[in-house]
Order: C-alpha cells, then structure tokens, then sequence
C-alpha cells in the first residue's frame, strides 16, 4: 500500500470523512458586514443563539463605508459601544461648496452648517470611521459573550419546510467542505450581491442602474486646498464633481465623477486615470497622495427588494441585501445597522414565543419604507452632486437633514405605534408614536446624576413605560391604583413579565465583564420585559422612594426627577419636550419600544377615580395587539 493511502480500517480516517453533524441554532446570520454583525451582537446580548456565517477570511481591512449619522451614534452609546468611535473618528460639522466654470476659476460659493439646530440630537455631525472599526466592535462585543463569526464560510442555499427549522446550507474553507445550519429564522445580511436574496421564490431587487460611474480615493493628500477638513462639494462645469470627506489618520476621501468622454473603456478607469481626474477638478490648486490605502470604481444603482421578507417570515433580509443605493450620502451602514437594530428585539421576542405573527411582519413594513424614502432621497441627491449646483444641493439637504441624521426615520401607524382617536389629545409634543424618543436631561433621583434619559437604560431587550407627572404627592392615588392592575394576575402585563422571567431564566442573557459596572439586574427587578420609570418635576427634597407603590419602589434607578433644562439640547424640561403641556392633574405614560421608538402615549386625569384602572387597561390593549403569553 503507498505510504500515503490512508487505510480504510482507520477509525480517525472514517470519522474524518464523515461529514459534519448540522448545527442547530434560533438565528443564522448570513454576512459579517455592519447589519450583520449588529444584528448578531444584539441577539447575543438577549441571549439568544446566533450562528453568524461569512465568506471573507477577516473583517473589512480598507475602503467601504465610512460616516455615522446622528442617531447611529445615539444607538452607539444605547449599546455603551460609542467611546472607541468617538474617541478615533473625525467629526465634520459642515458641508463646503465651490465651483469653477469656463468663465471663473475654481471658487468657493458658501458653507452650511451639516446639522441645525432645528436638528435635535446630541451629536449633531457625521462622524467618520472606518467600517473596519465598526465591524471590530462588533466582534469583540461578541467575543465577550462567547460568540465568534465563522469564516470562510459561504451561503449556498436554504430551504424552509413546512415544519421545523430552517435548513441552512454553505460550504467552508478552502476544500468546500459542506456544512448545514438548522435555524428557527435566517437573515441575509450578504450584501447588494445577496445570494440569500437570489434563493428566496419571487424576491427580486428592484430598481435600475444610474450610466454614472465614479471613482473612490482614501489616502493622505498633499494639498493646498483651504476645505480639506471639511465636508466639501466640488463641482468643475469641464471635467466633473469630487465630493470631498475627511477621514480618520489624517485621510481623506475623494468620491470623483468619470465624466462621460471618459467611459468609453472601463478598463482605462484605473487608479491613476482617477487621481489624474481628481486634479483636472481640483485645479488650480495642488493635488497629490503622500500614499493610497484604497481605490474602488463603483455604478451608482439604486434597487430596494421587493419583499423583505418570506411568506412564513422565516427568511429575513437586512442591509444592502435589501437596498442599494450611492454611497456619497453616508446612508448606507447607517439605514443597514438600523434595519438590524429594528429585527434583532422582535426575533428575541419571537424566539421566546412572546411575539404575535404582526410583530415580525412589522420589520418589513416599517424598514421597507424606510428604504423606498432613502432611495427616493438618494435618486435627487446623487442629482444635485453630479450637476454641481450648489443652491439646488443645499435646498435639497435641508430638506431631508431630518431624514439624513436618522431621527426622521418615522414609520408608519400600525399596532406598533398606534394613535387611537380618543389619543389624539394626549400627543402635543415630540413623544410621538412611530418617532424616535427626543433626546432629554433629567436627575436620577437615586444618586442626583443628570443623565441622558433616552441613553440611561441599558437596551436589555425591553419596552419602556414612562409615567411623567408634576405632583407625585397628588397623583399617588393614581400611581397606586395603576400599580396595584398591572399587577393582579389578570392582568397581560403580568401575564407577559411572568413568561419573560421563566423564558430569561431558561435561556438568560449572555453577560459581558462590562455589566459589573452598567449593573444590568437594575432593571429587571419588576420585569425581564417592561422597565416602569417615574419622571416628576417635585423637588428631590419632598419626594421619598418610600412614598412610591411597590412597584416604582423596586424600579428606584429609574425615577427621574425632571429640573436640569439647562443641560438640554433645547434648554426645556423633559416634560414639555415630550408631552407639550401636561395638566397639574394629569398623569401621562409613554411606552417606548427596545429600538428607541414611541409606541403609543396616553394622558389621564388624576381627579378621576376609575383613571388607575383605565390607564392599566390602555397598557394591557396596546402589548396585546402584538405580543402573547406563550402556549405550553
């Protein structure tokens, strides 16, 4: 026998050939892009199992996406993820227009401030990192709870039987060696190239592809250019449009338009036909690259798939998988992470059986309409780019600013966020179902820290349930009443924390080295599913803990007391931010879903004594249109 021939009798070498048993999990993450990745880091955190697959051997190294938004920011420091990002990126608070024509040189026509203060977040500017730093936050994130992408690992298929798991199927490493997934649900987060996607029945990708073709430049530039450091437009009426961003270590980019004398042969569209373009747009001024970490070419296309989703909602699709579109308005990781932040809280709840069949429905129909909006946006603003006109960009960014940061990303009225006409009156202010939750400054009562209100509760997976009144004293009748409902066994409130703490005691979340100091178990004292927070506008000094129900007792880190509105972005008490105006009698409750959104906001009268009961059974009717008890 050659000394080579592995012998047939060798039971090393027939287990070695057998193939390898499926592995069995909730969800199978398809690509360990931004939406994949933040898709997986939040269901790990919940505790759920997350098998994450992708074809690449590591992490993006260079290029791609590049700007954080506004409220992806916001999500960063929900998730206590912001501070490496912060602390490495570049923050650009401008935008700066210049022009040159056969008739005047190259000049700049004006600069806009990038968000106004009509814009209300905390960081109001794009923040530059690199992909790569994102999708390493990720990672580590998922190290710390035990989790690990598995690479060179590519999709191959899925089929979806009519019982029992989703059947996954990829080939690994360099002898493609086959392997099976078995996954309660399936996301494809593989890109604009989705082959997820393309093995879904009758979802397609539908839109069309723009004839421009631009070129994209990272390095650090030798230059004379007085805007580098800003965001910058320019627009040459000969040879195109560059749209300048800064970049982390001293980079910059340059997205640089092919004009369309210069398309004849897409192969000449090299790296250095690009810089030499770059310098015919940029001229007179000095052009040169101390080094180039990046080059790419791309065709502007802009495709939104027309299902999200299968008819079992089985099969998800998120990120660039679902939309396309150009890349120069720092949409793209953006809207793709928070397709993900919109999945992740709903699969959690539909793993535990917790979640009615409209609750996974609703990620299509809100985050579709989403991508159909950034789309459309993007068709106008690739427009204004390319034609160079700088009166027609700014109106058309100061239009869609709100949109552009992430926090007019609004959806739709649906049994999410629901607006009951007899409601109406109860919604004045910013707290508006299907809107994110503006941003405010309160003191936490139990240690008189102001704090971040819609930052301070650690996303644990929960909903919200804020009661805001201005005399706790008077409305203490209410509170105990209210109180006393929700927690009587009849109750769906009840019914639903009962099932979420024997569901986390089952299959608990998975702990990091971090909780020790954000002290999770805070929070989920009254409930694995609802965190009941108190905000009053009474001083500190007449207020005890003890003078609380039980209830808001054993929620005492979450009792605020609203009398810092000279720390607000706005210099306004929380209360009228949210609520417009709230009666010396009324007691208003918001609820907040675990993405951040309001869904629903109620007001009664104090001096009404059925209003504990009718505020109880408000709750109980709004969490039943969309969650259940689970059946045993």
């Amino acid at each position: 026998m050659p000394v080579d021939e592995e012998d047939a009798t060798d039971p090393l070498a027939l287990l070695r050939s057998l193939p390898e048993p499926p592995t069995r999990c909730q969800v199978c993450v398809v690509g360990a892009g931004p939406a994949g990745l933040m898709l997986a880091a939040n269901l790990a955190r919940f505790g759920i199992d997350v098998e994450v697959v992708d074809d690449r051997a590591d992490q993006t190294p260079v290029g791609r996406a590049d700007g954080l938004q506004p409220k992806s920011i916001e999500t960063f420091r929900q998730m206590r993820l912001a501070d490496p990002l912060l602390q490495r990126g570049v923050r650009v608070f401008d935008i700066s227009f210049w022009r040159s024509t056969a008739d005047a040189p190259l000049h700049r026509l004006g600069r806009e401030v990038h968000y106004p203060p009509v814009i209300d977040v905390l960081d109001p500017y794009i923040l530059l990192v690199h992909q790569g730093m994102v999708e390493g936050l990720f990672i580590d994130d998922l190290r710390k709870r035990g989790k690990e992408v598995r690479r060179n690992t590519a999709f191959e298929s899925h089929y979806v039987p009519k019982s029992g798991p989703v059947q996954v199927r990829c080939y690994t490493n360099v002898n493609q060696d086959k392997r099976t997934i078995l996954a309660d649900y399936l996301v494809g987060c593989d890109g604009a190239h989705s082959k997820v996607r393309k093995n879904m029945p009758n979802v397609e990708a539908v839109g069309l592809s723009r004839p421009d073709i631009w070129g994209v430049l990272d390095g650090e530039l030798i230059t004379n250019f007085p805007d580098i450091w800003s965001k910058t437009l320019v627009y040459s009426e000969e040879h195109g449009s560059i749209l300048i961003v800064p970049r982390e270590r001293n980079m910059t980019r340059f997205y640089i338009e092919l004009k369309a004398s210069a398309r004849a042969d897409r192969r000449e569209l090299g790296q250095k036909f690009v810089m030499q373009q770059a310098r015919k747009i940029m001229a007179p001024f000095e052009l040169d690259w101390k080094y180039i970490e990046w080059f790419g070419r791309y065709q502007v296309g802009q495709r939104v798939a027309s299902r999200f989703t299968d008819v079992n909602t089985r099969v998800f699709l998120a990120g660039d998988a679902s939309h396309t579109h150009s890349p120069k308005s720092a949409q793209g990781m953006n809207t793709s992470m928070h397709d993900s932040w919109n999945l992740a809280w709903k699969l959690n709840l539909a793993c535990r059986g917790l979640a009615k069949p409209n609750l996974l429905e609703s990620y299509e129909v809100e985050r579709r309409k989403i991508a159909l909006d950034l789309v459309n946006f993007d068709y106008e603003h690739a427009n204004r780019i390319a034609g160079g006109d700088a009166v027609a960009m700014a109106q058309n960014f100061r239009a869609n600013v709100r949109f552009i940061s992430g926090i007019g990303a609004d959806y739709s009225e649906s049994a999410l966020n629901i607006t009951r006409p007899e409601d109406n009156s109860a919604i004045l202010g910013g707290a508006r179902p299907g809107c994110l939750l503006p941003p405010a400054k309160v003191s936490r009562y139990i240690d008189s820290n102001p704090v971040d209100i819609q930052l301070d509760i650690p996303m644990l997976g929960q909903f919200r349930i804020y009661l805001l009144m201005w005399d706790v004293i008077q409305a203490r009748p209410f509170l105990e009443t209210f109180c006393r409902s929700i927690a009587t066994p009849k109750s769906l409130v009840s019914q639903l924390s009962a099932a979420a703490s024997a569901s986390y005691a089952k299959q608990p979340r998975l702990p990091a080295p971090e909780d020790v100091y954000t002290r999770p178990e805070r929070y989920t004292v009254v409930s694995h599913l609802f965190t009941f927070a108190l905000i009053t506008t009474m001083p500190k000094s007449e207020i005890e803990i003890s003078d609380l129900p039980a209830l808001l007792q054993d929620s005492r880190w979450t009792v605020y007391i609203d009398n810092v509105p000279e720390l607000d972005t706005r210099g306004a008490f929380c209360t009228d931010k949210w609520l417009g105006s709230l009666g010396p009698s009324e007691v208003a409750i918001v609820n907040v879903r675990p993405d951040g959104y309001v869904g629903s906001v109620g007001r009664w009268d104090t001096n009404v004594d059925e209003a504990g009961e009718q505020a109880a059974a408000w709750l109980d009717s709004y969490y039943g249109g969309f969650l259940q008890v689970p059946q045993n």
